[in-house]
């Protein structure tokens, strides 16, 4: 009797290990992966605007909120920034909203880890987590639920109009921000181009902002924008030779 108890309680554990990677590997197939979310800010969500991405007011730059923070283990350094993920509350009845369809976000900002904290925060390696603006987030989940589990996937990015380009610092140093880009929505490589110059690779500052010490006052500017995927778009001409500092310029096409 105990021998035939044992060989069905080792049934049972094949059957439920087939089971749980079965579920697994549907998981992966779908692209959803496991992790946590979060909010932060309040109801206008001022605190999600600028941040470790770069970008200025989400408002103006068409993210509004529905936007994201990344924990460390998905920032990547920032190279993530523009990155747009589809995600959905599961498994806590309590804390999801019942029928809430998947909400669609672009990482904007990061959320840092707190070492001193290493069992009760979040954001913390190798952790998966969204720190969602709170107006985003009570589309999926209550308010007093704080934190849930999520289910993630990366998404293509869908924008209006064109790639744009803020351009910032002095004569001697220029500072491209590039935003609203579509698409996979994460850029890897920006040249420019001045009128009196050939293609001139930038440098990746932080975030989704680039630099040059190339001196490109008085030129009109091109640029050339390489995203994650391998696609390239050059854009011709988008600033006029009299471009101003702290001034947006549409591309005018975009991924």
């Amino acid at each position: 009797m105990a021998r035939r108890f044992t060989v069905v309680i080792a049934l049972l554990t094949v059957v439920c290990q087939h089971l749980m990677s079965t579920s697994d590997a549907t998981n992966a197939e779908n692209g959803w992966v496991d992790a946590h979310a979060t909010f932060y800010g309040g109801w206008k969500g001022e605190e999600t605007m600028q941040g470790a991405c770069g970008y200025g007011s989400l408002f103006e730059q068409s993210y509004g909120l529905a936007t994201t923070a990344l924990s460390t283990a998905l920032f990547n350094n920032g190279t993530t920034c523009g990155a747009c993920y589809e995600i959905i509350c599961v498994n806590a009845p309590q804390s999801c909203i019942k029928g809430a369809r998947p909400i669609r976000v672009t990482a904007t900002n990061w959320c840092p880890p707190n070492y001193s904290h290493r069992d009760d925060n979040w954001c913390n390696p190798p952790r998966k987590h969204f720190d969602l603006s709170l107006p985003i987030f009570l589309k999926i989940a209550k308010y007093k639920a704080g934190i849930v589990p999520v289910k993630y996937r990366r998404v293509m990015c869908q924008k209006k109009s064109g790639v744009k380009f803020q351009l910032a610092g002095n004569p001697y140093f220029l500072m491209v921000t590039v935003f609203n880009v579509g698409g996979v929505g994460v850029v890897v490589e920006v040249k420019v181009k001045g009128c009196k110059t050939g293609w001139i690779k930038m440098t990746r500052n932080w975030g989704q902002v680039w630099d040059t010490n190339t001196v490109l006052t008085g030129q009109s500017l091109s640029f050339s924008v390489a995203t994650s995927d391998g696609k390239r778009l050059k854009f011709n001409t988008v600033a006029p030779s009299n471009w101003q500092f702290n001034q947006t310029y549409d591309g005018k096409i975009n991924f």
